[in-house]
């Protein structure tokens, strides 16, 4: 896929879980994926960037990251890994912490998932996060757009070979 960018030596190879986001071809704008790598080479995660035609910017990022990843162990009031990169694509540079959360139950398909809404001090952003039955922890970031109940019905699981380089 062309969104891909070629391997480096620091890059790993892909995940070994399949991603829970929203499919390139159901997206209206640019589509960005990064990998984190961990030492061992290793994927310690994945995160989609989703931004607008015409030059807008990122409008969303979604973040898939497996138990262990480094990325998970937060400071206290430190914002999810998805923020703080949604808001370096923006150039958006203002300090931002959590403020708080609030646990909500929602619906995806037949399953019920409970959704921890991550409240910040920079109000434009809006971040949830839930836990997969994998022990995946995914986390949606959005700019200046509430996350509705509408975006759970787009999650779908991406098969990992989809983001296998080599």
């Amino acid at each position: 896929m062309s969104f891909l960018r070629r391997r480096s030596a620091a890059t790993p190879a892909g995940p070994d879980f399949d991603v829970l986001a929203m499919d390139p071809e159901d997206w209206p704008g640019n589509l960005g994926a990064g990998l984190l790598p961990a030492p061992d080479g290793s994927c310690q995660g994945v995160f989609l960037r989703y931004d607008l035609f015409g030059g807008r910017g990122p409008a969303m990022v979604i973040g898939n990251l497996p138990e262990g990843s480094p990325a998970r162990d937060l400071a206290d009031k430190q914002p999810p890994f998805e923020v703080s990169q949604l808001l370096l694509a923006l150039g958006n540079d203002e300090e931002t912490e959590v403020v708080g959360t609030e646990d909500v139950p929602v619906m995806q398909g037949d399953n019920l998932l409970i959704v921890r809404r991550v409240k910040l001090s920079e109000s434009r952003v809006s971040c949830v996060q839930f836990d997969r039955s994998d022990n995946v922890l995914v986390t949606v970031a959005a700019w200046d757009r509430p996350i509705t109940d509408d975006l759970y019905a787009l999650l779908k699981p991406l098969p990992a070979e989809l983001f296998q380089q080599g």
